[in-house]
Protein backbone atom coordinates (compact mmCIF):
# COMPACT_ATOMS: atom_id res chain seq x y z
CA UNK A 1 0.00 0.00 0.00
CA UNK A 2 1.67 3.15 -0.84
CA UNK A 3 1.17 6.55 0.27
CA UNK A 4 -0.94 8.84 -1.50
CA UNK A 5 0.94 10.61 -4.20
CA UNK A 6 -0.92 12.99 -5.09
CA UNK A 7 -1.77 14.96 -2.12
CA UNK A 8 0.17 18.24 -1.79
CA UNK A 9 -0.01 20.11 1.58
CA UNK A 10 0.11 23.91 1.36
CA UNK A 11 -0.47 26.02 4.40
CA UNK A 12 -2.33 28.69 3.47
CA UNK A 13 -5.98 26.81 3.87
CA UNK A 14 -4.94 25.75 7.43
CA UNK A 15 -3.48 29.33 7.85
CA UNK A 16 -6.41 31.45 6.65
CA UNK A 17 -8.62 29.46 9.24
CA UNK A 18 -8.97 32.65 11.25
CA UNK A 19 -10.62 34.28 8.70
CA UNK A 20 -12.80 31.78 7.76
CA UNK A 21 -16.15 30.43 8.96
CA UNK A 22 -16.50 27.33 7.16
CA UNK A 23 -15.36 24.54 9.43
CA UNK A 24 -14.49 22.23 6.00
CA UNK A 25 -11.82 24.71 4.71
CA UNK A 26 -10.69 25.19 8.35
CA UNK A 27 -9.60 21.27 8.58
CA UNK A 28 -8.09 20.84 5.13
CA UNK A 29 -4.29 20.64 6.71
CA UNK A 30 -5.82 18.14 9.15
CA UNK A 31 -7.51 16.19 6.39
CA UNK A 32 -4.54 16.05 4.28
CA UNK A 33 -2.53 14.69 6.76
CA UNK A 34 -4.95 12.25 7.72
CA UNK A 35 -4.96 11.41 4.13
CA UNK A 36 -1.19 10.69 4.78
CA UNK A 37 -1.25 9.01 7.52
CA UNK A 38 -3.35 6.39 6.16
CA UNK A 39 -0.30 4.08 5.16
CA UNK A 40 0.45 3.95 9.37
CA UNK A 41 -3.31 3.66 10.32
CA UNK A 42 -3.69 0.57 8.11
CA UNK A 43 -0.20 -0.77 8.30
CA UNK A 44 -1.49 -4.44 10.63
CA UNK A 45 -4.14 -4.85 7.89
CA UNK A 46 -1.53 -4.62 4.91
CA UNK A 47 0.63 -6.66 6.72
CA UNK A 48 -1.68 -9.33 7.47
CA UNK A 49 -2.77 -9.37 3.86
CA UNK A 50 1.02 -9.34 2.32
CA UNK A 51 2.62 -11.28 4.46
CA UNK A 52 2.08 -15.00 4.94
CA UNK A 53 1.85 -17.04 8.05
CA UNK A 54 3.97 -20.39 8.25
CA UNK A 55 1.58 -22.11 6.41
CA UNK A 56 1.43 -19.89 3.12
CA UNK A 57 5.04 -19.09 2.97
CA UNK A 58 5.53 -20.55 -0.50
CA UNK A 59 5.54 -18.88 -3.18
CA UNK A 60 5.78 -15.53 -1.59
CA UNK A 61 9.01 -13.10 -1.58
CA UNK A 62 8.00 -12.19 2.28
CA UNK A 63 11.82 -10.13 2.25
CA UNK A 64 10.26 -7.95 -1.40
CA UNK A 65 6.88 -7.44 0.34
CA UNK A 66 8.68 -5.79 3.20
CA UNK A 67 11.05 -3.89 1.40
CA UNK A 68 8.41 -2.60 -0.46
CA UNK A 69 6.14 -1.18 3.11
CA UNK A 70 9.27 -0.37 4.78
CA UNK A 71 10.04 2.43 1.42
CA UNK A 72 6.36 3.22 1.51
CA UNK A 73 6.34 4.04 5.10
CA UNK A 74 9.39 5.87 4.80
CA UNK A 75 8.14 7.82 2.11
CA UNK A 76 5.15 9.19 3.92
CA UNK A 77 6.88 9.71 6.85
CA UNK A 78 8.95 12.36 4.98
CA UNK A 79 6.32 14.05 3.12
CA UNK A 80 4.19 14.90 6.44
CA UNK A 81 7.51 15.44 8.04
CA UNK A 82 8.39 17.99 5.41
CA UNK A 83 4.92 19.09 5.29
CA UNK A 84 4.65 20.04 9.23
CA UNK A 85 8.48 21.36 9.10
CA UNK A 86 7.38 23.63 6.10
CA UNK A 87 4.00 25.05 7.89
CA UNK A 88 5.83 25.72 11.12
CA UNK A 89 8.07 27.80 9.39
CA UNK A 90 5.38 29.82 7.64
CA UNK A 91 3.35 30.30 10.95
CA UNK A 92 6.42 31.21 12.85
CA UNK A 93 7.75 34.15 10.11
CA UNK A 94 3.75 35.39 10.54
CA UNK A 95 4.00 35.24 14.29
CA UNK A 96 7.41 37.06 14.31
CA UNK A 97 5.55 39.72 11.68
CA UNK A 98 2.52 40.27 14.09
CA UNK A 99 5.14 40.57 16.99
CA UNK A 100 7.47 43.47 15.17
CA UNK A 101 3.68 45.25 13.88
CA UNK A 102 2.57 45.09 17.70
CA UNK A 103 5.83 46.63 18.84
CA UNK A 104 4.96 49.18 16.45
CA UNK A 105 1.66 49.81 17.01
CA UNK A 106 0.75 48.79 20.74
CA UNK A 107 -2.62 49.79 20.64
CA UNK A 108 -3.96 47.69 17.98
CA UNK A 109 -6.40 45.18 19.10
CA UNK A 110 -7.13 43.91 15.84
CA UNK A 111 -3.29 43.14 15.62
CA UNK A 112 -3.44 41.66 19.14
CA UNK A 113 -6.18 39.67 18.22
CA UNK A 114 -4.19 38.36 15.02
CA UNK A 115 -0.94 37.69 17.31
CA UNK A 116 -2.93 35.50 19.75
CA UNK A 117 -4.82 33.43 16.80
CA UNK A 118 -1.41 32.80 14.66
CA UNK A 119 0.38 31.91 18.13
CA UNK A 120 -2.59 29.17 18.73
CA UNK A 121 -2.09 27.89 15.02
CA UNK A 122 1.41 27.31 15.73
CA UNK A 123 0.57 25.47 19.08
CA UNK A 124 -1.42 23.34 17.33
CA UNK A 125 1.16 22.40 14.30
CA UNK A 126 4.08 21.80 16.81
CA UNK A 127 1.68 19.21 18.52
CA UNK A 128 1.48 17.28 15.30
CA UNK A 129 5.95 17.22 15.31
CA UNK A 130 4.65 15.07 18.44
CA UNK A 131 1.65 13.56 16.83
CA UNK A 132 3.43 12.42 13.97
CA UNK A 133 6.31 10.96 16.27
CA UNK A 134 4.05 8.91 18.03
CA UNK A 135 2.39 7.45 14.75
CA UNK A 136 6.05 7.06 12.98
CA UNK A 137 7.31 5.01 16.13
CA UNK A 138 3.71 2.82 16.12
CA UNK A 139 4.33 2.19 12.36
CA UNK A 140 7.90 0.82 13.00
CA UNK A 141 7.87 -1.04 15.78
CA UNK A 142 4.38 -3.14 14.10
CA UNK A 143 6.78 -3.45 10.88
CA UNK A 144 10.02 -4.58 12.95
CA UNK A 145 7.32 -7.20 15.01
CA UNK A 146 6.61 -8.73 11.37
CA UNK A 147 9.84 -7.99 9.17
CA UNK A 148 12.26 -8.40 11.39
CA UNK A 149 12.70 -11.97 10.38
CA UNK A 150 12.50 -11.96 6.44
CA UNK A 151 14.19 -7.60 5.96
CA UNK A 152 16.44 -5.93 7.98
CA UNK A 153 16.17 -2.21 7.14
CA UNK A 154 18.87 0.10 6.08
CA UNK A 155 20.66 2.30 9.17
CA UNK A 156 20.05 5.76 8.37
Amino acid sequence: MAAPSGITITCDEFLEFQHIRKPIQSNFFKESIKKLRLIDDRIIHTLNTTMPTATFEKGVDSANQCKHLYNDLITSHQQRGAAISNCIKVMSDKVSSLREKRSQNPDSLSIVKDLRKAQTVLRLMQTEVNVEEVVKDRSLKVFNERCRGVYKPPIT
